[in-house]
């Protein structure tokens, strides 16, 4: 009788891994051991730069702010000392930069808190293609997953717009990020008082 039983052990954890498996496989819709489908990454072949007056007065703002339960550069999320959230790393509170105070050479902003942050930023970021770039995509939970869920709603949200102005107004060719033809990219064009455009 104990033989017997198991046997029907045996027999039943058989058939429980096989429906397990059997579920996991259906996961997605796909076999989980396929590749997954094609992603589009064209090249930046321009080799502009991203504005970094714009990204410290109007993106790295969005990183603090309380959108949901949490924010970005939260503990947990994408802070740069214990967060979980994948390759954008946020020092939360990172201190602003005085772009137009001469003493702020570009090596000396290179070395701050809010350039690691611009720089996390700029690597999510397709200037080829702007809609695609993570930056993008993984907050409103289009075509990949993210962690935090669904940040933000669609397209039209103010945030958003702000992060595709952003990604869409590179630096003209031959500036660095630094570049103060970007200062246009505020009304009045000033990084200090300016209001972002979006």
């Amino acid at each position: 009788m104990t033989i017997l039983l198991r046997r029907h052990a045996k027999a039943v954890r058989g058939c429980a891994h096989g429906l397990v498996a059997l579920v996991l496989a259906g996961c997605g819709g796909s076999n989980p051991l396929d590749n997954p489908p094609t992603v589009s990454n064209p090249a930046n072949v321009s080799g502009q730069r991203l504005s970094f007056a714009y990204f410290q007065r109007c993106i790295n703002p969005i990183f603090n702010t309380v959108l949901g339960n949490n924010t970005c550069a939260a503990s947990g999320c994408h802070d740069d000392r214990d967060g979980t959230g994948g390759a954008l790393r946020i020092v939360p509170n990172a201190a602003t930069i005085d772009v137009t105070n001469p003493a702020n050479t570009p090596d000396v902003i290179r070395a701050t808190d809010m350039y690691r942050n611009f720089y996390s930023a700029q690597g999510m970021t397709l200037l080829s293609s702007p809609l695609d770039s993570r930056l993008l995509t993984k907050p409103l939970v289009r075509g990949v997953l993210h962690g935090g869920g669904q940040i933000f709603s669609n397209d039209q949200d103010p945030n958003v717009r702000r992060i595709l102005y952003w990604i869409s107004n590179p630096a003209p060719q031959g500036q660095d990020e630094f570049g103060t033809a970007t200062y246009n990219m505020f009304t009045p064009a000033d990084p200090n008082v300016g209001t972002c455009n979006s």
